[in-house]
């Protein structure tokens, strides 16, 4: 059965959907071809960056201003984080997926290794994780969304919140309630990718399984502030739509929840289309490190507070790159599969292939020799 991506399933919560409407439409009212280079020197004269800044910055016009929009945005990440960066790991606990996902590895129609680890699985792999230094973790699974599976993913947080100080996760939609029992299991900030902001386009992605309400993973990330949590994550997996327009919604959402829910920490993710068991034909359609780059100094110049996150799916030398400039979060010691980190003899397929392979201590040691500090974590529990 196929959803109307804008309507919802019986046991989704429903709440006000205006700020996701006005997102929509400046997405759609978005022209970025007709955006002049006078338009983007304006825009980087701006004190604070402006809505139709943002639009500028992200143009193709910018492009040939990327050097100056590197050094504004390298100018705010300093002001506003030092020199530190944080570092994290993904544990993946789960790939069991309900959601039809034409690109993801995970995909309920793949034909992959499933594994769900065990409660003792679980805590081999974070006694692993936390012996690297690591401090903070962000616990995934598929979109298997299943009642009995909340028990699961709450233990899964108990167990993480007594090796780190810093427990997110990145799963289903949730509604407020389930995110507050998550919330009082540990967890405290929660990561949701909307993948496309494009929503006539969403169903195309989304063949099956709670996923296909565009509308409901919308707000995930207002009911999870309204369910108590400190921190929230934004992003588009860049390359499946108009990657300019999902830039720029991706930003716009994130500011306009700043704006409702001003105590709230942000945090914008910038990943790209990656190959998958099955799904090789896949490509990032036009958006190269260039592009993607240009986005991230959007991000940091239009969110100047924000979190930015660089992920494994790219390459080391970009990451290094981008580090310190506008990214100030990056991930170390990665499996995207199930079970490694528990050195479990069955393991379970990954949900893309990543590009950097470096250990945490490895990764640490790339930061200092860039004349960056590796900060494990920024949050203290007294």
């Amino acid at each position: 059965m196929r959803l109307d991506p804008m309507s919802y399933l019986d046991d989704m919560q429903i709440i006000d959907e205006g700020l996701m409407h006005e997102v929509l439409r400046l997405r759609d009212e978005f022209c970025y071809k007709d955006i002049t280079s006078s338009q983007v020197e304006d825009a980087l004269g701006e004190e604070r960056l402006s809505i139709k800044g943002l639009q500028a910055l992200l143009s193709p016009a910018a492009q040939d201003f990327l050097e100056p929009m590197a050094q504004r945005a390298k100018e705010l990440t300093f002001r506003h984080f030092g020199n530190s960066v944080e570092l994290f790991t993904p544990l993946y606990i789960s790939n069991f997926c309900d959601s039809n996902c034409t690109y993801c590895g995970f995909s309920s129609h793949n034909k992959i290794s499933r594994l769900k680890l065990s409660e003792a699985q679980i805590a081999t792999s974070l006694e692993n994780i936390a012996k690297t230094g690591l401090k903070d973790i962000l616990i995934l699974t598929g979109e298997n969304a299943k009642k009995r599976d909340l028990d699961y993913i709450g233990k899964a947080c108990k167990m993480a919140s007594e090796f780190f100080s810093n427990v997110g996760i990145e799963i289903y939609p949730l509604n407020a309630d389930e995110y507050a029992f998550l919330h009082k299991c540990g967890a405290d900030y929660v990561v949701i990718f909307q993948e496309t902001y494009n929503a006539k386009n969403y169903a195309n992605f989304h063949l099956g399984g709670h996923k296909m309400s565009f509308a409901y993973r919308f707000n995930a990330q207002e009911r999870a502030l309204m369910g108590g949590m400190r921190s929230v994550g934004f992003g588009a997996l860049l390359g499946l739509d108009d990657f300019r327009k999902d830039a720029f919604a991706v930003a716009l959402h994130a500011y306009f929840i700043q704006r409702k829910y001003p105590h709230a920490e942000l945090s914008i993710s910038c990943p790209r289309l990656r190959p998958a068991i099955n799904k090789n034909e896949i490509s990032a359609n036009d958006v190269d490190e260039r592009k993607l780059f240009q986005s991230m100094c959007a991000y940091r110049i239009f969110l100047p507070y924000a979190n930015i996150v660089i992920s494994t799916r790219e390459k080391a030398k970009f990451r290094n790159g981008v580090i310190g400039t506008v990214a100030t979060k990056i991930s170390g010691g990665v499996s995207v599969g199930i079970g490694t980190h528990a050195q479990s003899k069955s393991h379970g397929d990954e949900q893309f292939e990543i590009s950097d392979t470096r250990s945490v201590s490895q990764m640490m040691k790339d930061i200092e020799n860039l004349g960056l500090q590796a900060v494990m974590s920024n949050h203290i529990y007294v």
